[in-house]
């Protein structure tokens, strides 16, 4: 069976921790020790988010830049390409060191985006470290950021366009064939468009991963895709009295309840996942990466799936 597995940014940095190389490396190694309990028989492709990382790297950049004027700040599509450099470094050594005969292969994948999305209009995407609402609208003014609320929290906002196709998708099926373990769309993809002259080229934004993710499953005609976080299922009224957890839903069902979900955090994973299971008919499952083998059998999580009508909670 193809799995495709998106991290979420928990499996790399827990919230308010500091955002230390030793840190991410302690959540990368327990993250990879679950993700290796899948593999036996199975395909595995993964992809991570990036978010805290991008906006770090952005912050260091931009620190520079006020010592030497002359060194302008990088732009946020060279910004993910390093953070997916870092990131898929990592995993890749540490399951590399839990499953030494099956190679580990990280990928830089371009994700093409429509230059003309809205979303460029309107940023939507938080990333950095988070901060009280007073230290985000100091920064909001001398930066010129956009802000957003983050939970409790404040973080900065960047534009966040929709995927529309992967880059090197053939050559992840080849690593596949190969018995390879695939780190791909990793950060949500490297944001890309084509010219007028038809060349490839960066842009300014961070792709959402889950979404992004949903697309790499499609194009690799993956026979499951999981969303791996660190609740065990999606929930309606969710922290309020009635919440319950679902257990199964169709689709169609499960977009119906859209306002359920916060655009922050679980409406991103729930569109995915309903994106991939219209566009295939396959299953995916929103779950908890602690469940991820229960996950596999069909015993834990969210499943979206077309052999049901309507939802069944647990």
């Amino acid at each position: 069976m193809r799995i495709i597995v998106a991290l979420g940014g928990n499996a790399l940095l827990k919230r308010g921790e500091p955002m230390t190389a030793q840190n991410q490396s302690a959540n990368i190694r327990i993250a990879a020790e679950q993700l290796a309990k899948i593999k036996q028989e199975n395909e595995l492709v993964i992809s991570h988010g990036n978010g805290p990382q991008v906006g770090l790297l952005a912050l260091q950049h931009a620190a520079y830049h006020a010592q030497d004027t002359k060194i302008e700040p990088y732009p946020l599509d060279v910004l993910v390409s390093q953070t997916v450099g870092m990131i898929g470094y990592m995993l890749q050594q540490e399951l590399t060191n839990l499953l030494p005969q099956t190679p580990t292969i990280t990928v830089l994948s371009q994700v093409i985006v429509d230059p003309k999305d809205p979303a460029f209009e309107k940023p939507s995407k938080p990333i950095g470290q988070v901060y009280s609402k007073e230290e985000a609208e100091k920064l909001a003014a001398e930066k010129g950021w956009a802000v957003m609320a983050d939970g409790q929290y404040y973080r900065r906002a960047v534009p966040s366009p929709l995927p529309k196709s992967v880059t090197g998708i053939d050559s992840v099926k080849a690593l596949l064939a190969n018995r390879n373990i695939v780190i791909c769309g990793g950060g949500g993809g490297i944001p890309s468009c084509y010219n007028e002259k038809g060349e490839l080229q960066g842009i300014e934004a961070v792709v959402d991963k889950d979404l992004c993710t949903a697309v790499v499953s499609q194009e690799l005609e993956a026979d499951l895709f999981i969303i791996a976080t660190d609740v065990p299922a999606a929930c309606v009224n969710f922290n309020q009295p009635g919440q319950k957890q679902i257990a199964k839903a169709n689709p169609q069902a499960l977009e119906s309840l859209a306002s359920e979900f916060a655009p922050g955090s679980m409406g991103p994973k729930v569109k995915a996942v309903i994106n991939f299971v219209k566009a295939t008919g396959k299953e995916a499952v929103i779950g908890s990466l602690n469940d991820i083998e229960r996950i596999v059998k069909g015993e834990a999580g969210t499943r979206v799936t077309n052999s049901i009508e309507g939802i069944e909670f647990y």
